[in-house]
């Protein structure tokens, strides 16, 4: 896909095999609309990563990872999409050390998982939190280095807060702190640092990736909310 200035259409075909995984009740007469959600952005020099996911007004149809190698010219895919699943934070470390947070959605969030890259970007493996199926969305993480970091899991349904650690770079996690009260990272990253952001432009009805500028943000690209319909 190319940004011409022209918010992008993201490709999506909603089959009858999506409409009855989701639970969604969909007809000609009476189609469920499809939507794009974009939840984050990080910049890598020239490269742009934005996550998020496809979903009807009742159910999340698929994660979403787009990657654009020329500072948004254009943009591809960059992962396979996840049925049910959502695609949420990204930190880079360096040029080609990051990860991508990520949850199945099946009434609660569950199954938390991580992507990690190793080259940039170009190549992704799924890094699961857990062996076993269970509750919880990753609420925030944080990487100090290629192997140590940490990340709050938010077990809604138990109103429970986890803290766990890695020291081999998310391939494995282990339990720190459990509290019904929210617990903090022991180190975030500033907000303030990324100066990227995506907003929401009525206007267009779509997605605004912007970058800032001074004072200022300017657009790189943009992409529509309306993502099609799903029938039966």
């Amino acid at each position: 896909m190319e940004y011409t200035g022209k918010p992008l259409q993201i490709p999506f075909e909603c089959t009858e095999d999506d409409s009855q995984t989701a639970g969604l009740h969909c007809s000609e007469e009476e189609p469920c609309p499809a939507f794009l959600e974009l939840s984050a952005v990080e910049a890598v020099g020239n490269r742009l990563f934005v996550t998020g996911n496809l979903h009807a007004a009742a159910a999340t149809l698929y994660s979403i990872l787009l990657t654009s190698t020329d500072a948004g010219k254009t943009w591809t895919e960059g992962y396979k999409r996840m049925r049910a699943a959502e695609l949420d934070q990204i930190q880079f470390l360096d040029f080609q050390t990051g990860w991508i947070a990520g949850n199945t959605i099946a009434g609660t969030p569950r199954d938390a998982f991580f992507l990690a890259t190793s080259d940039g970007g170009t190549t992704w493996r799924m890094l699961p939190l857990f062996e076993e199926s269970r509750p919880g969305e990753i609420e925030k993480f944080y990487f100090e280095s290629k192997l140590k970091g940490a990340l709050l899991l938010d077990v809604r349904y138990a109103n429970r807060y986890e803290l766990f650690e890695t020291r081999t770079g998310g391939n494995d996690w282990e339990s720190r702190q459990t509290s019904v009260q929210p617990i903090r990272l022991p180190q975030e990253r500033p907000a303030a640092s990324l100066g990227w952001r995506l907003r929401a432009d009525a206007a267009t009805h779509a997605y605004a990736l912007e970058r800032e500028e001074g004072a200022r943000w300017q657009k790189v690209a943009s992409f529509l909310v309306s993502a099609g319909k799903c029938t039966q």
